[in-house]
């Protein structure tokens, strides 16, 4: 009997801390999380006009899974909705901070591509 209560205790035990574990992973989650489209516009400088791209938030992390050789990508959405990441892909690199809300956001960029220094702006879009 002090087995069986004892292996009924265990499981117990183990089951709560699955329980606990997956709650505390879904409050890891924000109101950010899923896929997003963004939209980049050069305003000054010799970059490309426009760019498109989708990513991904994960647990407020941003998460881009393109195309475009060898990339460093970091990116977080903090609990207010601001927004920042930083690609770099040799000496070239680009910057950006915003703002994103539940189902859009915008922000600013700047960066250093093979041509010369640009700046613009982003908008997102929850997809």
């Amino acid at each position: 009997m002090i087995r069986n209560t004892a292996g009924a205790i265990l499981f117990a035990a183990t089951v709560a801390a699955a329980a606990l574990t997956q709650a505390t992973y879904l409050r890891a989650a924000t109101k950010y999380d899923g896929a997003w489209s963004i939209v980049i516009v050069t305003k000054t400088g010799p970059c490309d006009r426009a760019y498109h791209f989708s990513g991904q938030i994960t647990n407020g992390l941003i998460i881009y899974d393109g195309p475009g050789g060898p990339v460093d990508f970091v990116g977080r959405v903090k609990s207010s909705g601001a927004a920042f990441v930083r690609i770099t892909s040799g000496s070239n690199y680009a910057t950006g901070r915003g703002r994103l809300r539940v189902a859009r956001g915008n922000g600013v960029w700047h960066g250093r591509g093979r041509n010369g220094y640009c700046t613009g702006t982003w908008s997102a879009a929850r997809t």
